[in-house]
């Protein structure tokens, strides 16, 4: 499970076991959200699941920093009745900006249980494991005027008795909840729910005006905004100063810049170029595969078995030195990098600091957090999109993120090859992608029917990472590369051993020559890569690596072939996964555009680089 600190990092719901107080519990943790009234789709997945299963126990984490905003879902899980426990996390950050909460008084005004924690030290853990035992009902009472008041009694009326939370199910129809519906209509006859509307058109301007009234005397207000840079310690002065200048017009862009520098060089030069090096020559080419080869010929007789293992496509030699030797070490740094940013606070300035760029796009800035998320996995990126707000939002960020985003694995390699020619080729290489993303983005916003959202988002501490906290992120991630990667490369290197065999190959080499060879200017060899391409992309992005490196690709070849892989078909996997959030027509729709367009684009700019005799 990825946890990092800004709402919208993960939208999917993680499930796990622990032992609790000596009773193995099932423990699920739910999308971060703003509010139990969903805007998005993650919030949707949270409210729905307090609404439909009746939890032994809710516990709501809350910034302790920013406890009015924390208190508002408070109010709200109280009035579902719920048993739950109000966790005020992150007490030393508070603390260091002069916030101290009476977490005793708090607990007696609201009738539950209220524990301070500082998760990253495990500080009050003990405490809020023991407080789960015993959980408690909240005894706070909100009471409207006699208007709502009437109107909530009129639709718990309506309610049958199996239905949990139902002064909370008023409340939100009360408030216009109109993602409400569906979950109504799977529950009720369609007569109750008309009634229901009936109800809460004739009560809702009312409820918007007592809502109003509430939320103006609970006023949202960040610590950076109620606290002067005097009042916290010098440490958190100089994070605040630095938080402030990363989303500054002119002084945020150096920041932007130095940190894309830094990722290059980390990722690019010391994952691709120094560990590869080590892994491939030393580790692999000097002692695995020599003698895994001598191993398999002394052991299998048959010949064809030896080449399934050993051979030019065999599952030793190429797949797993592709997979381990090359694409691992990439991948590893990249996560290292990765979740740096993400747990220094970076990620939604960056989101600010792009949001008149993605205006362009009929998009705002929150969706850059998808495609920042998608250079870690596109496949979860896509499953992200849920954080947007409305159905036009989720499809274009889908298209973008299956045309230009590329995976860690893909995206290392892709610096691998680029760091081997120059920084001119690395220019090149982004300002296509960019300048395609945005074309492509202009012109579906202008399609696709839809207004775009207001841009509202959470900006938390720039804080210093915790190093466990990055180490065991880092190897949770590379294990689910190496579950979900390995085989695959395994597959992919089978099905180009078969391939080979009965001739296949070679035959789809010479029906894409006119296209590989032609217009996009590269060896036939090139079409392997963009063949198994869409089984994982990396794969085929580590084939145009392997030929780079033996000097099958000139300066311009590399750079034509990176741009075609990057805008390639996404993923198996990926496809899945847009199949899945937008529908199967709507995927294949992309899938068809994506394919051509990409070795349209590649045609175009190798024309362009050896019309003008570009010298990279």
């Amino acid at each position: 499970m990825t946890v990092s600190n800004y709402p919208g990092t993960t939208v999917e719901v993680a499930y796990g076991n622990a032992v609790l107080n000596k009773v193995r519990t099932v423990v699920i943790d739910t999308p971060g959200v703003n509010s139990l009234v969903p805007m998005s789709e993650d919030e949707r997945v949270t409210r729905d699941m307090l609404l439909t299963d009746r939890a032994g126990v809710v516990i709501q984490v809350a910034d302790t920093k920013n406890l009015r905003r924390g208190l508002l879902i408070t109010l709200q899980l109280a009035e579902m009745g719920l048993p739950f426990i109000l966790d005020l996390n992150m007490d030393d950050e508070a603390r260091s900006r002069g916030i101290a909460v009476d977490q005793e008084k708090l607990s007696s005004l609201l009738g539950i249980e209220v524990v301070k924690t500082v998760a990253t030290r495990r500080t009050g853990l003990d405490r809020l494991i023991k407080s789960i035992a015993l959980p408690r009902q909240a005894t706070l009472d909100i009471t409207y005027d006699p208007g709502i008041e009437g109107g909530i009694r009129d639709i718990i009326a309506l309610l049958p008795d199996a239905l949990i939370s139902k002064r909370s199910l008023a409340l939100m129809v009360l408030a216009g909840d109109e993602s409400l519906r569906e979950w109504l209509h799977s529950r009720l006859q369609d007569h109750v729910v008309a009634q229901i509307e009936r109800l809460r058109q004739e009560t809702q301007s009312k409820f918007h005006n007592s809502l109003g009234y509430l939320i103006n005397q609970h006023r949202l207000k960040t610590a950076d905004e109620v606290l002067a840079p005097h009042e916290a310690g010098k440490g958190s002065v100089i994070a605040h100063h630095i938080g402030r200048l990363s989303t500054h017009p002119l002084y945020g862009l150096p920041i932007l810049l130095a940190v894309l520098y830094l990722l290059y060089q980390f990722v690019g030069v010391l994952g691709a170029g120094v560990a590869v090096d080590l892994l491939e020559n030393s580790v692999f080419g000097k002692y695995i595969n020599p003698w895994a080869t001598k191993i398999v010929e002394y052991v299998l007789p048959v010949s064809l078995l030896q080449e399934m293992l050993v051979g030019e496509y065999g599952i030793i030699t190429m797949a797993l030195t592709y997979a381990i030797a090359i694409v691992l070490p990439i991948v590893g740094f990249f996560f290292l990098a990765f979740g740096v940013l993400e747990d220094s606070g970076y990620l939604p300035r960056l989101a600010v600091m792009v949001n008149k760029v993605f205006r362009i796009m009929g998009l705002n800035g929150k969706a850059v957090l998808p495609m920042v998320l998608g250079l870690g996995c596109v496949t979860m990126a896509t499953l992200t999109t849920r954080i947007l707000e409305t159905r036009k939002e989720r499809i274009l960020v889908t298209l973008l993120l299956a045309l230009g985003i590329p995976c860690s694995a893909q995206l290392g390699v892709i610096l691998g090859m680029v760091a081997g020619v120059s920084g001119l080729a690395t220019i090149i290489w982004v300002g296509s992608i960019i300048g395609v993303m945005l074309l492509v983005g202009y012109l579906a916003a202008k399609i696709i029917p839809g207004d775009p959202s207001d841009f509202v988002l959470e900006l938390p501490p720039i804080r210093v990472p915790q190093f466990t906290n990055i180490f065991f992120k880092t190897l949770a991630r590379v294990q689910w590369y190496l579950k979900e990667a390995v085989p695959l490369f395994v597959l992919g290197t089978l099905i180009l051993f078969v391939a080979h065999k009965v001739g296949a190959l070679e035959y789809l080499q010479k029906m894409t020559d006119p296209l590989v060879v032609g217009v996009l200017g590269l060896p036939s060899k090139a079409a392997e890569a963009f063949i198994i391409g869409f089984l994982r992309r990396d794969y085929g992005a580590a084939g145009l690596f392997m030929m780079a490196k033996e000097g099958m690709l000139d300066p311009i070849q590399v750079v034509v072939s990176i741009v075609v892989i990057t805008l390639f078909v996404p993923c198996i996997a990926n496809f899945f996964m847009m199949v899945k959030e937008r529908g199967m027509k709507t995927a294949l729709a992309m899938v068809a555009f994506i394919f051509p367009f990409a070795f349209a684009v590649g045609g175009v700019l190798n024309w362009m680089l050896r019309f003008f005799k570009v010298a990279l």
